[in-house]
């Protein structure tokens, strides 16, 4: 049986004082090498893993790819090689069930049966319900938990591999995913985009409200995916100009979403110190998309992302040192 009290470690995380830091990473698809790039700058400024100095790790799509794998102790460039091993593969098949099931491979292989409870840090994995069109959370610790806090289960039961993919089901190029939890409920999700594609929101009110940490101690770092010109068909058939539009259609859709939460997040949590981390490439050789499936373009976009750590290294040394 899980005890689920609330330990004395974990009402400590309640008390004032000192810093504590969170880490939130947004969706993009394969433009999470960006992410990589600049993550890769800021474990070298730390110089230890970035779940020893981040209290709360959130993560939606890619991001949650990088955020459950950071939360296990990973470092950054064994999650790069793990990224040029397998997404180019998942973003190069043609259908949604081919996608899918490459991407259920990387799931299984890179997650195999680990469970939440095997988190070294807070996490939190954004998914979407499908039917009730409301997030799915899936964290590991009960301080983090806003009610219901008897029967918290960490990750519902549900294991990494499952909640992760469920995360990255961008529907319709992926298939939605069904999850089930200890209580034997299934549970159909898709990408965690379409409700929270930056996720800092929903972290930020687990610190203030749930875990009930004061404004003047969050120290927040926030990081997408960049944003890039629309690429053009290389091809013209019909049905490639199809498939690129609505690639660009989805896309939108997310970075809309992304947009919004943070416009959100600077007018309702103007007073938490945040840094925000997505730079804008206008640049012709710069387009590209989340399905982006070319080593070398998405080398170039984890350039970038170090490239982006520079302008905000001051003010992030000040924030981790």
């Amino acid at each position: 049986m899980i005890d689920v009290t609330v330990s004395k470690e974990e009402r400590s995380q309640n008390q004032s004082g000192s810093p504590y830091r969170i880490l939130s990473l947004d969706g993009g698809g394969a433009k999470g090498f960006y992410t990589l790039g600049v993550l890769r700058e800021i474990e070298a400024m730390i110089g230890c893993p970035l779940s020893e100095r981040f209290d709360l790790i959130f993560g939606t799509s890619t991001g949650a790819i990088i955020a459950s794998l950071l939360a296990l102790g990973y470092r950054v460039e064994e999650i790069h090689e793990l990224y040029k091993k397998h997404v180019p593969t998942v973003m190069s098949k043609r259908s949604p069930s081919e996608k899918t099931d490459a991407l259920a491979k990387l799931a299984k292989d890179v997650f195999g049966d680990r469970t939440f409870d095997e988190v070294k840090t807070g996490i939190g994995v954004v998914a979407t319900r499908w039917l009730t069109e409301k997030p799915m959370i899936f964290k590991a610790n009960i301080a983090q938990a806003h009610g219901r806090k008897s029967s918290f289960i960490p990750g519902f039961g549900v294991k990494m591999a499952d909640a992760v993919q469920a995360s990255c089901s961008a529907y319709p190029f992926f298939n939605r995913k069904v999850v089930i939890t200890s209580t034997g409920d299934q549970v159909e999700l898709v990408d965690g985009g379409y409700c929270a594609n930056n996720p800092t929101l929903y972290a930020i009110a687990d610190a203030l409200v749930a875990m009930e940490r004061p404004h003047q101690d969050l120290r927040v770092v926030s990081i997408g995916v960049g944003i890039y010109p629309d690429p053009k068909p290389g091809l013209k058939m019909w049905l490639a100009k199809k498939y690129l539009l609505s690639v660009q259609l989805l896309q939108k859709t997310l970075e809309i979403n992304t947009q919004s939460m943070d416009q959100l997040r600077e007018i309702l949590f103007k007073n938490v110190p945040t840094i925000r981390i997505s730079d804008t490439f206008e640049r012709p050789e710069m387009a590209t998309d989340l399905m982006e499936h070319n080593l070398g373009k998405l080398n170039i976009l984890r350039q970038r992302g170090s490239e982006s750590f520079a302008s905000r290294e001051a003010q992030l040394r000040d924030f981790l040192l």
